[in-house]
């Protein structure tokens, strides 16, 4: 019996060798496309369907791939020939929300935006907040440790786990962490899965930290200057005042231009409907996007102006959620303009802050050595830059040219060497395991990979990626 057969005869229509279904698995959010075409995909509908499938393709040494919403940008969830995907989107009930304990408890199928929407009526929120929150799931931001704009103030998801309910590849079920605030028993084992990006163990239950919402209007700072180098000066100097912003986004010269010519796009498209799109947000070359919230905001606000100000920058704030979501749309809306221009190599650095201004500096030495267009935005308060290749290359990220790789290995190392990181929140999956023993090194990459075999002797989970 082959191990397809086996999966049917265990779990019945959950599996599918539909064409539509198996060629959606080979491709991310990142543009890689795998080369073959997986085997099958397994539809989960409950923690017993994941054992079931994860005893099988042991007993048969199958590879599978966990798949949540497919909004990776590594390639770390994409499926290929010889391979089983396992769709965890159809685990996606919230369990349980307990104010008295400040936790949640929810399957990886569940899409962030949905469990906020959900946690809003009893005034609470999940504060991992990704680019991607609209249609990436939990899981997968799990998986991830997937960032956000709002990750200076609260922390990237691992600030947000306290428990998991993991199956390893022979199908055992394991119970982590806790519900309680506090605990060091043992070796933390649920941190060790997050950002795992389904190497270790297939996540099928989180419990996870909900915060009260601020109370009132957050204020928020739209931000404008003539140069990136005062930009960044007003960014340091905001957070030298102690003032900690939920949100702090730098938008380069060049991502500027193509955001704005998105929204011309969409306001030219939106008038032959009758509406209308207003570019009137966009007063400069290079936007500084500041939010802050709690009780002093009115105050905080005002003092950050001035530090805006001081540095030549022009600044409208406004209160109303409206006005607000306005503003904050110009950031969203980066990734959806990039996608107008054909293939993008969407990077991921991460510098500490001060190293901010260097990094700009040696992504224009890198454009102007290799001719290449780098749009760049960043989470300036915590140090995290996507730069962005726009590639001259029709058939996705798997055919970029080398010259664009050799220009991505000069931006990993400088961001090495103003003692930073590979990737700051999209994790290394397929599109970045070339460079990862450059940062590790090769004695913590031999044990990274000795931890792997302990959790997944027969490595079927997730082969190929991260190592």
């Amino acid at each position: 019996m082959t191990v397809v057969d086996a999966l049917r005869a265990a779990l019945g229509d959950a599996v599918s060798t539909d064409d539509s279904a198996l060629e959606s698995a080979r491709s991310d959010k990142s543009g890689f496309v795998s080369r073959g075409r997986p085997l099958a995909v397994v539809a989960a509908r409950s923690i017993d369907d994941v054992q079931e499938t994860l005893r099988i393709a042991s007993e048969h040494g199958t590879p599978v791939v966990t798949r949540g919403a497919g909004t990776g940008l590594a390639g770390g969830g994409t499926a290929g020939e010889g391979e089983i995907v396992l769709s965890m989107l159809g685990l996606n009930r919230i369990l349980e929300v307990s104010t008295a304990d400040e936790l949640a408890v929810v399957q990886p199928g569940v899409i962030n935006g949905d469990l906020n929407a959900h946690l809003g009526q009893f005034g609470y929120w999940f504060a991992p907040d990704p680019a991607s929150r609209a249609i990436s799931s939990v899981g997968g931001n799990i998986a991830t440790n997937a960032g956000g704009l709002l990750c200076a103030k609260y922390g990237v998801t691992r600030e947000a786990v306290l428990g998991l309910v993991v199956v390893l590849a022979d199908g055992t079920l394991l119970r982590l962490g806790r519900r309680s605030v506090k605990g060091v028993t043992g070796l933390d084992l649920t941190s060790l899965f997050i950002g795992s990006e389904g190497t270790l163990g297939v996540i099928v239950e989180a419990t996870v930290r909900i915060r009260p919402r601020p109370r009132g209007n957050p204020a928020t700072i739209s931000a404008w200057f003539d140069d990136i180098d005062a930009a960044l000066q007003a960014s340091a100097d905001i957070t030298a005042t102690g003032i900690v912003p939920s949100i702090m986004e730098l938008l380069d010269s060049q991502s500027v231009s193509i955001i704005a010519a998105h929204w011309a796009a969409g306001a030219a498209e939106a008038a032959e409907h009758g509406t209308e799109v207003s570019d009137a947000l966009f007063t400069g070359a290079v936007h500084l996007l500041v939010q802050v919230d709690g009780g002093s905001t009115a105050a905080d606000a005002s003092e950050l102006v001035k530090v805006i100000e001081a540095n030549r920058g022009r600044a409208t704030v406004t209160i109303d959620p409206d006005a607000a979501e306005r503003m904050l749309a110009v950031r969203r809306s980066f990734h959806p303009a990039l996608e107008r221009l054909g293939t993008v190599l969407i990077e991921d650095v991460c510098v500490p802050r001060s190293a901010l201004p260097d990094m700009f500096r040696q992504i224009a030495r890198l454009e102007e050595r290799f001719g290449l267009r780098i749009p760049t935005v960043a989470h300036a308060g915590d140090g995290n830059l996507h730069p962005n290749f726009i590639v001259d290359s029709a058939d996705g990220i798997d055919t970029v040219p080398e010259k664009v790789w050799e220009a991505a290995g000069e931006l990993f190392r400088a961001a090495l060497a103003l003692g930073g990181t590979l990737t700051g929140e999209h994790g290394v999956g397929l599109l970045k395991k070339r460079w990862l023993g450059e940062e590790l090194g090769d004695e913590q990459l031999r044990v990274q990979r000795e931890i792997k075999t302990v959790f997944d002797a027969q490595g079927i989970l997730n082969p190929g990626k991260v190592f």
